[in-house]
């Protein structure tokens, strides 16, 4: 049989990389509240002390208290004292915030479609730039993703579970999990290392964290049947982790892309999506690619399906759509484009629209990747009828 190994990580929401991703999707989320049409691209960075917000927002909403969102956002996450490193109360706020380009929104207010033929409300909105996404989805797990990925977030998020509920009280927000999975002829048959690192406070021995971290942690995530004699634990390797967060690592928005997609797993456009409003291709057709690969997948034409799609900046329709299902149809790959072509419409507007993308709903979206959380409109699986009696038309 062939054998491999495949590694996945994930960070906690205190992660500094992670902070300012959860800063920009929480003033997106604010403007939309007031101007669904908002057009936003907002980078945060953060450090010792400060965190600073800058990029491009135009927007008909009216008192958004950017720096008053930015600290909530930092002392929900868990930083309220300077004793952690970084305290929500007391650091410096900075704000740099230009309108975005003309020339950018000439392009997206009326596409190359539009002003050819103006037939299609759904070509009004060109892509707000050129780019590639990809989507994914398999039978690995109930999600429909990626063993590695799904096993190191749910780790990350047991690390917060037990840090906000007081189980674990020396625990501080950073935090890191890595797991390492056996695939043997393409199924997951066991897990080989998990590595977990976890902020504490000074107040607590390494042997003592050690301990608690597997039991409270690990062994309530990873399940026993994949839990073999030679599985390697590696927690807090280094020993000591009381400098964390911005205070042990600048942090900037958009730097864990692919902790926020599939772990590696399939390749990755390169675009980041906290931040952007639906206009940006970057977020909303990665999100459109992955709801479309996981109705094929949860419809059962094909076991694995991984989405290409490319566009230019200014054009609603797609240059460039290419499925592959690894052999794992009874459908051709070209067939199945021939589905998804008929079953959804992946121009900007009608994603927008479909996903209710001009909803306040990214800030739940920025932690623990945005993929394989059912309470996401871009994870339902409500084409999977379509789909099939698209298949037998084939």
């Amino acid at each position: 049989m062939e054998k491999y190994l495949f590694t996945s990580e994930s960070v906690t929401e205190g992660h500094p990389d992670k902070v300012c991703d959860k800063i920009s999707d929480s003033v997106l989320d604010a403007l939309l509240e007031q101007d669904p049409t908002s057009r936003v691209a907002l980078e945060t960075c953060c450090n010792t002390g400060f965190a600073l917000l800058t990029g491009e927002v135009t927007t008909k909403a009216k008192n958004v208290d950017f720096e008053a969102i930015a600290r909530k956002a930092i002392i929900e996450i868990g930083y309220d004292d300077e004793a952690k490193g970084f305290d929500g109360n007391t650091c410096e706020v900075m704000v740099r915030v230009d309108p975005q380009s003309a020339d950018i929104a000439m392009g997206v207010d009326s596409s190359v479609e539009n002003r050819e033929s103006g037939k299609d409300k759904y070509d009004l909105i060109g892509a707000g730039d050129q780019g590639m996404v990809f989507g994914y989805a398999c039978r690995e797990t109930e999600e429909l993703m990626p063993m590695p990925i799904t096993l190191a977030h749910k780790l990350t998020r047991r690390l917060t579970q037990v840090r906000k509920e007081g189980i674990l009280k020396y625990l501080r927000p950073d935090g890191k999990a890595q797991v390492t999975v056996v695939y043997e002829n393409g199924t997951p048959v066991a897990v080989d290392a998990v590595v977990v690192s976890a902020q504490h406070s000074e107040d607590v021995s390494i042997e003592d964290l050690r301990k608690d971290i597997k039991k409270y942690v690990i062994d309530e995530v990873i399940p026993r049947n994949l839990i073999k004699e030679d599985t390697k634990f590696y927690i807090n390797p280094t020993g000591k982790f009381v400098i964390g967060g911005p205070h042990g690592d600048s942090g900037l928005t958009g730097r864990k892309i692919i902790v926020d997609t599939y772990g590696g797993y399939c390749p990755h456009g390169g675009g980041a999506f906290s931040g952007k409003d639906a206009t940006k291709v970057d977020r909303s057709a990665a999100y459109m690619a992955r709801y479309a690969c996981k109705n094929i997948v949860a419809s059962g034409i094909a076991d694995r399906c991984q989405l290409d799609i490319a566009y230019a900046i200014g054009v609603a329709h797609p240059v460039a759509l290419q499925v592959h299902t690894f052999g794992t149809s009874k459908y051709s790959d070209e067939q199945i484009s021939k589905i998804l072509y008929k079953v959804f419409d992946f121009r900007p507007l009608a994603i927008i629209e479909n996903l209710h993308l001009r909803e306040p709903i990214f800030a739940k979206s920025t932690n623990y990747g945005h993929f394989g959380k059912d309470y996401l409109p871009w994870e339902k699986c409500d084409k999977v009828e379509e789909i099939q009696k698209a298949a037998k038309d084939i």
